[in-house]
């Protein structure tokens, strides 16, 4: 192709060049912008392999944030650009206030899955400040520094750290959002150093704004997005017309108090239930479907708050499935899909706006015969997950369910190891020894056996704990065996030299991941 100077081509073409650089601009900022928290108090939910399907291929969604370090979920989101922000648990905070806790930590959550999970964040427990819990307050940010140069020290410079805040740190009845402050005592105790922390290296203060907890029935409106006379605030002379940008508004006041205005805010949380008790009259679909339709439109929008305008700020909805085993109506109906993957309403994510019908088959084992449980033979029903039934001609491997228990797991490892299939790729020195976890050596376990005794479904019940998936697990050098390959090449293969091919596919997977995000 003739190459245009800029010198000589027409005015007209380049501002037709100038205006497609800023569309994708700005196209590019609001289409990375919407994820969803993806949490699994449920049983009933499809695997993590079936979801990172469904998100990746029918919604616009490119990041998730789970509320642990699932192993399962991190090799579902293998290889789907898909970016996972990983929890540590509340009660794990104290200990990895040391470093060597730290980097073990890193060592058996990040390690085994950040060459092809992009995981983008490490959050260090949830609303911690909230719990009043002195102990676990005095140790969040030693163990945000700890796990912050554990990543460094194992070479990871793109994973962030931090911590999720209800907005219970503001100081009670600050009024407009430019008198927004931190609570007295927090501000310069906990925030100071925790922002000094967040610029230092770069990563953003996380809160969870919820409206839905803030409004009241005058107040509807203006919590929904929908039109209304708005909240005026005499210090700076602006408007707020809905209560989200004057929740951000007021956290960015607290921050800019303390000296830290500079330091990004990512909304770790924020939704609206569409089912709820008789006396939550308020809380249904259409205004589940207000908030999240409003909110994703105007976070999408690029044009900020008016404290921040056209700030973007990454948002993560509460949340990707209704959860049935949680307490109250509410708490179980926050889900953008139903466990089936139809959408509970419609918020503008779906691409082409098709939604998900239910799947048309399962991958499930017959009511007798099969493979023998860990401890007696045969399985008594069949083995649901939700996932599609794989056609003959794909290959398929055997994992555990997403609510299978560590004790029911660890029987299949005894099971499978004492009736002479190869264990030896899960021992100490193996290359599926790490992440040292009972549910990652059992997912190699169940398929070594599904495979060594022959791929059919009966064979991957394990007492309803396992099922069918056509997304290969295997990561780094452990490579998952299927159907006739060879169980021992998991062993032997751990210091196989990459062929040519694969570096340059992986060499244009990189030159294309820059030409999108960049």
């Amino acid at each position: 192709m003739e190459q245009i100077s800029s010198a000589t081509a027409p005015p007209k073409l380049l501002l037709l060049l100038f205006l497609l650089v800023s569309a994708c601009h700005v196209m590019g900022a609001a289409a990375y912008s919407i994820g969803v928290n993806y949490g699994t108090i449920a049983d009933n939910l499809p695997p993590p392999s079936q979801v990172a399907t469904f998100l990746k291929t029918k919604t616009t969604i490119d990041r998730v944030k789970i509320f642990d370090a699932n192993p399962d979920m991190l090799r579902a989101f293998a290889d789907t650009k898909i970016a996972v922000t990983v929890t540590v648990g509340n009660g794990d905070v104290p200990a990895l206030a040391k470093l060597s806790a730290a980097q073990a930590w890193v060592s058996a959550n990040i390690l085994p899955f950040h060459s092809r999970t992009i995981i983008n964040r490490i959050v260090v427990g949830n609303e911690i400040l909230a719990t009043s819990d002195k102990d676990l307050i005095a140790h969040l940010l030693p163990a945000m520094k700890s796990l912050h140069e554990a990543l460094q020290l194992a070479n990871i410079s793109t994973v962030q750290v931090g911590t999720p805040h209800s907005l219970g740190i503001l100081a009670p009845n600050t009024g407009p959002p430019s008198e927004g402050r931190f609570r007295t005592g927090y501000d310069r105790v906990v925030f100071t150093p925790m922002l000094e922390f967040h610029r230092q290296t770069k990563s953003p203060f996380l809160i969870n704004p919820y409206p839905f907890f803030g409004f009241v029935p005058e107040t509807l409106n203006y919590a929904l997005f929908k039109p209304n006379a708005g909240v005026f605030d005499n210090a700076t002379g602006m408007n707020y017309t809905n209560m989200f940008d004057a929740q951000m508004d007021a956290v960015f006041s607290a921050m800019k108090k303390v000296g830290y205005e500079d330091v990004d805010i990512v909304v770790a949380e924020t939704g609206w239930p569409s089912a709820g008790d008789p006396t939550q009259p308020d809380v249904n679909v259409d205004n589940a479907a207000s908030y999240n339709g409003n909110l994703v439109r105007h976070v999408s929008s690029g044009k900020g708050t008016p404290l921040m305008p056209n700030r973007t700020f990454d948002t993560y909805i509460f949340s990707l499935f209704n959860e049935n085993l949680k307490p109250t109506t509410s708490e179980r109906n926050y889900g953008l899909f139903k466990p089936d993957l139809n959408p509970v309403y419609d918020v503008g994510i779906l691409r082409n706006q098709q939604a998900a019908g239910p799947t048309s088959g399962v991958a499930s084992g017959p009511s007798s015969g099969g493979a023998p449980g860990p401890t007696s033979g045969g399985a008594s029903g069949p083995a649901s997950d939700g996932a599609r039934a794989p056609s003959s001609s794909e290959k398929r491997w055997c994992v555990p369910r997403s609510n299978a228990s560590d004790a029911a797991l660890q029987a299949n490892i005894d099971y499978v190891c004492s009736s002479g299939v190869d264990c030896k790729a899960i021992q100490k020195g193996g290359p599926c020894f790490q992440p040292n976890t009972v549910r990652s050596h059992a997912a190699y376990v169940m398929n070594a056996y599904y495979q060594s005794v022959g791929p059919q479904d009966y064979n991957c019940d394990f007492k309803h704990t396992g099922f069918i998936t056509t997304t290969d697990p295997s990561y780094d050098a452990c490579t998952y065996p299927y159907k006739s390959e060879k169980l021992e090449k998991s062993v032997e293969g751990g210091s196989m030299k990459m062929k040519s091919s694969r570096v340059a596919e992986i060499f244009m997977m990189v030159v294309a991941s820059c030409m999108i995000f960049f």
